[in-house]
């Protein structure tokens, strides 16, 4: 019991930070784009490594609630690979015999 427990707060834990990533990402992001408005030369180079981490972030709490729902069988069948359409028959085949 208190080893599932241990497991969550681990997986909560790296799950926190691609979040803390995007985060920091969108804030620089943001800081740029004001300052530009207030008459400050706009850095490209930083604006870069925002949208850079901003979207490295997205991209690794998307692709883990994607896998995490795909595993659980809640993915439209359009979004699935033919290889994985033909394991899912095959899984519900096996459920009827």
């Amino acid at each position: 019991m208190q080893n599932q427990v241990f497991q969550r707060i681990i997986a909560i834990l790296l799950m926190c930070v691609p979040g803390v990533i995007s985060v920091y990402g969108w804030t620089l992001m943001r800081d740029i784009l004001f300052s530009t408005a207030a008459g400050v030369k706009f850095p490209i180079f930083t604006f870069a490594i925002g949208l850079i981490l901003f979207l490295l972030g997205l991209a690794i709490v998307g692709g883990f609630i994607f896998y995490r729902d795909k595993k659980r069988n809640k993915i439209q069948p359009k979004l699935l690979k033919k290889s994985d359409e033909y394991k899912k028959e095959k899984h519900a085949f096996l459920d009827k015999v």
